[in-house]
This record gives C-alpha cells, structure tokens and sequence, in this order.
C-alpha cells in the first residue's frame, strides 16, 4: 500500500486517539505536505521535534492497527460488500449467487463477531 495512503488510512481510523498537537503537525505533514522546517516554524518548535512527533504519531497508530485490526476489517468487509454487488448484478446463475451471498454474509458477520 502506498504510504501516503496508508498514513491517511491510520490516521483516518485512529488520529482521535492522539492529542491536539499530535494531530496538527500530523495532519500538516500528511494532508498538506509541509516540510519539516515549514511545520517547525508554525508550531515554534524545532525541525528536530516535528520528526520526533511524526515517528511517534506513526508509531503509536501502527501499534493501534496492529492490536486492533479495524483497518484490516474494513479492507475486508469492503472486499466482501463488491463481491455482493458484483454478484447482483450478475444474476444469470441464481443458484450460485444465493450460496455466495450466503458464504460472504456468513464471513461478514464472523468477522463483525
């Protein structure tokens, strides 16, 4: 996955759990693509500190990914829920699709668990 958009993605699902300042220079960094240096001078902080706070921040996101998995499901449900409009909009073998819509639910809901 690319980092920006996994970056966006982490940040997406668990950037609430960082504080204020945490958010503002990381969002700098990853939405608005300031340097270092641009984000430093904005904040009052040293060019050091702004990359001391973004490995933190990317740090302490992976680590609520890794524990957490939310990003996983979602890839996956989102996988499942194309497989079920591809499969409505070709209802040509009924039986087919019935058995997997019924497989997906079935992964749907474990997964939900």
């Amino acid at each position: 996955m690319d980092k920006i958009v996994e970056q966006g993605l982490l940040y997406d699902f668990y950037g609430e759990l960082l504080t204020d300042h945490q958010k503002k220079i990381y969002e700098s960094a990853v939405y608005e693509d300031m340097s270092l240096t641009e984000i430093a001078d904005e904040n009052g902080i040293s060019k050091q500190g702004v990359h001391d706070i973004l490995k933190r921040c990317t740090r302490a996101l992976q680590e609520y990914e890794d524990k957490l998995h939310m990003i996983r499901r979602f890839e996956a449900i989102k996988t499942q829920a194309e497989e079920l409009k591809s499969l409505s909009e070709n209802a040509e073998a009924l039986e087919t699709i019935q058995r997997s819509i019924a497989d997906i639910s079935d992964k749907i809901l474990e997964e939900l668990g």
